[in-house]
């Protein structure tokens, strides 16, 4: 009797082992096939880089070579990418990597593109706009992008457009909130309107969508339940910025509202809205890389530099031109030593409602911007 029970154990765990082994045999391998993190060996870099979709910047110090770059990648679970991490590659022009994913079914193409502090362009035209596809296909919005010497892309600027397509009250570019004009002052510009969100907005309680463009990021993870961190200012600058100047035109919606707790608009009487248009110089400082929606113009953000900011922001039949000063904050300078090695940046800003990122503004309200610039003291004094 006793010697049955031990054969009845062992062959009850080694039906288990194979239940088991069955289970993990027949578990799907990973679909996911992206860049998770980027790291280059040595004192390289100045800051982490940025991973978006399909592309990463390396942002390296202004003495390194970038001729044989070998960046190391940490991959979805399972991935590959060739050519593999620690690959020796020459950067002065962007590299491109295909990453597959674990069950060999889907890749990825990612560009990668190294960048100083001093590839920032200073003036914008708003001239170049690529079209992304979402939501497999049924709409497509504007990505502005600025060119350098040889017409080729060097950065794009970031909006919230990607998150106003899951509303699913936009098709084509011109009825996103952000967009490209044919009616700049030259050529052509920038549009950003403020626009109702829909039932998703309202279920949501983010009634609307003004319509913004800035240098930095938009962080899709976060636009839902933190959308004040999904706007993440900010690229390197390794210039002292004298005076931000540029074009616009304006006209406010008709009617100010502000979101009830049903994520209804509920009218403000008597308020007029107002577009936000400017430019802040900050200090980056570790884990504090960007400035985002809820302390780009604190007051009390240790970060901020300066800031050059538009006194009167009213309504405009015509375009107005503007140039505005750098202000330094109480006890701020630039030391000239962080500037070299790339511990500042810069964000220009604009939105169609001033407090669109609180989900108030006016329906309608539209900021027509074009040919701003900033003037730096090496360049002023020339």
């Amino acid at each position: 009797m006793i010697m049955l029970m031990k054969i009845f154990r062992m062959l009850m765990v080694l039906f288990v082992a194979m239940v088991a082994a069955s289970c993990v045999k027949d578990e799907p391998l990973n679909a996911e096939c992206d860049i998770l993190k980027v790291t280059i060996q040595g004192d390289v870099l100045n800051r982490d880089p940025q991973i978006f979709n399909d592309k990463v910047i390396l942002y390296v110090k202004n003495g390194v070579s970038v001729t044989d770059l070998a960046p190391e990648f940490e991959l979805t679970e399972g991935a590959t990418i060739s050519p593999a991490g620690g690959t020796p590659r020459n950067f002065q022009q962007p590299q491109e990597y295909t990453v597959t994913s674990q069950d060999g079914l889907w890749k990825k193409v990612y560009t990668i593109e190294v960048r100083r502090n001093t590839s920032i362009n200073l003036n914008y035209s708003f001239e170049n706009v690529r079209q992304i596809s979402a939501l497999g296909g049924s709409c497509f919005y504007d990505v502005f992008f600025e060119v350098g010497t040889n017409g080729e892309e060097r950065w794009a600027w970031a909006s919230a457009n990607p998150a106003f397509a899951l509303t699913l009250q936009a098709s084509v570019p011109s009825t996103f909130p952000t967009y490209q004009s044919e009616e700049g002052v030259n050529g052509k510009c920038a549009v950003l309107v403020t626009r109702g969100t829909g039932d998703f907005g309202k279920r949501v309680g983010k009634p609307i969508a003004a319509g913004n463009l800035f240098m930095g990021k938009f962080d899709m993870t976060n636009a839902i339940k933190f959308p004040l961190q999904a706007t993440q200012f900010g690229t390197p600058f390794s210039k002292i910025p004298v005076t931000f100047s540029g074009h616009y035109k304006y006209t406010p919606g008709e009617s100010y509202c502000e979101p009830d707790e049903k994520g209804e608009l509920v009218p403000v009487p008597g308020k007029t809205d107002c577009f936000n248009l400017y430019a802040v110089m900050f200090e980056t400082m570790e884990g504090h890389e960007w400035l985002d929606g809820a302390n780009v113009l604190a007051a009390d953000n240790p970060q901020i530099i300066s800031t050059a900011e538009i006194p009167d922001r009213g309504a405009t039949e015509e375009w107005k031109e503007f140039s505005v000063p750098f202000i330094y904050r109480p006890g701020k300078i630039i030391d000239p030593v962080k500037l070299e090695e790339g511990r500042y940046s810069i964000a220009v800003v604009m939105s169609s409602s001033q407090d669109g990122d609180y989900f108030r503004g006016a329906i309608g309200s539209t900021l027509m911007v074009d040919e701003l610039s900033v003037v730096c003291q090496d360049e002023q004094n020339n």
